[in-house]
């Protein structure tokens, strides 16, 4: 007998529309006694793929170690957007220093982990499983928590993750995700599905058309919302990053129910020539960012959104021979939203005290940002954590 999570692996790799858990549609787990949770809210995740120069998007500019550690690479006092005496953010993130100067930026300094590891394929899914750098976990973090606090049934999905890469977050079973290029594609593909009015219990077929069912209803329900959805006035960059952030603006808007979604920006291994290329880079973050907020706020919807950055390792503190950095340690992210508590978390760590291999040492486990979704976002107690960890969300929610 076919098991259903295995028909799903094999349609999800032959068609990447979706990635679906035991049912699209199944029913919530029973209330527990535990808080009641804030699911009228959605968590934004920003991939920075290829690992973000957190020195350079939080540099350390007063620090006199800073210019000699890269001397063609660092910024001065004038060039960067102060946060404030020591710290300051790169120029081409003038959007979010916006939110910054109105209390809804938080910037979490030194994120990172025990022993890191600078291979991309091996930090990322430390980072997106929620891992100790000797841990190997086939689920992430994501899939974990929503999991264990189902998002209610009539959701059409707890998570979606836009692109055709890894789910990251929301790899494993137990949630129901949906992967897609963008929500015309997702209904494209899906509108061969039929609804089947006989389902056969205890088969093969019945998990065939189990998931036929739930891929139907899903499209129908996706199409009906567009269409019914307001149009947006605010115009987003035709970049691929400004595209993502305007199909995640569009989904929200329409109604579509859903608790998570993943987008990702790429380039950001800059080995050589790193100083016009990461200008590049992040202003098309700024820029994707800034029109995701401006849409958000056109229909009073800012304060359900918290949008949150991470990376799979921040770069070395030294500049190579190429003018650009390699595979580093630790870096700070971004938290932003209407209810977000602006400020600085953690410390920034000291260009003085290094680890022995010259690498920046971390001042904050990285899986505090994601305590801080389950316990100040979505109000989901403190059942969410490593076993073998147990860190402290960062105080940055307004209640």
């Amino acid at each position: 007998m076919i098991d259903r999570r295995d028909f799903l692996k094999t349609v999800s790799a032959a068609t990447p529309i979706a990635l679906w858990g035991p049912s699209l549609f199944a029913a919530t787990a029973a209330a527990g006694s535990g808080p009641t949770p804030n699911w009228d809210r959605i968590l934004v995740m920003v991939e920075l793929k290829g690992g973000n120069d957190g020195l350079n998007t939080v540099a350390p500019f007063a620090d006199p170690l800073y210019p000699e550690f890269r001397p063609n690479l660092s910024m001065n006092s004038d060039q960067v957007l102060k946060l404030d005496e020591k710290l300051g953010l790169h120029p081409a993130l003038s959007g979010l220093y916006q939110s910054w100067r109105q209390d809804e930026l938080a910037v979490a300094l030194g994120c990172g982990y025990d022993n890191p590891n600078r291979s991309h394929f091996r930090s990322i899914d430390i980072w997106h499983t929620a891992a100790n750098s000797d841990e190997y976990m086939g689920e992430g973090w994501l899939t974990r928590m929503l999991r264990e606090n189902q998002p209610p049934a009539e959701y059409m999905a707890d998570g979606i993750v836009l692109g055709q890469g890894d789910p990251g977050p929301m790899r494993g079973h137990g949630i129901r995700s949906i992967v897609m290029k963008n929500p015309q594609e997702f209904i494209d593909r899906g509108r061969d599905a039929r609804q089947a009015k006989d389902v056969p219990e205890q088969n093969a077929l019945a998990h065939v058309l189990g998931v036929e069912n739930d891929l139907a209803r899903a499209v129908r329900d996706m199409r009906e919302k567009i269409i019914a959805g307001p149009e947006l006035i605010t115009a987003f960059p035709t970049t691929g990053f400004g595209q993502q952030m305007e199909t995640t603006a569009k989904l929200i808007t329409a109604g579509i129910p859903f608790a998570a979604i993943k987008v990702a920006q790429g380039g950001y291994d800059t080995h050589a020539g790193q100083t016009n290329r990461h200008q590049q880079l992040l202003g098309e973050l700024n820029a994707g960012i800034v029109a995701f907020k401006q849409a958000m706020q056109e229909l009073n919807m800012w304060d359900k959104v918290l949008l949150m950055t991470y990376s799979e390792f921040g770069r070395r503190v030294k500049e190579n021979g190429s003018i650009g950095t390699d595979h580093g340690t630790s870096a700070p992210h971004f938290l932003m939203g209407g209810k977000v508590k602006g400020g600085l978390y953690g410390a920034q760590p000291a260009l003085s005290d290094l680890r022995g291999d010259g690498d920046l040492k971390h001042s904050l486990d990285y899986r505090c940002i994601y305590e801080t979704v389950s316990k100040h976002w979505w109000n989901l107690g403190d059942n969410f954590a490593n076993a073998k960890n147990k860190v402290r969300p960062l105080d940055c929610i307004k209640a």
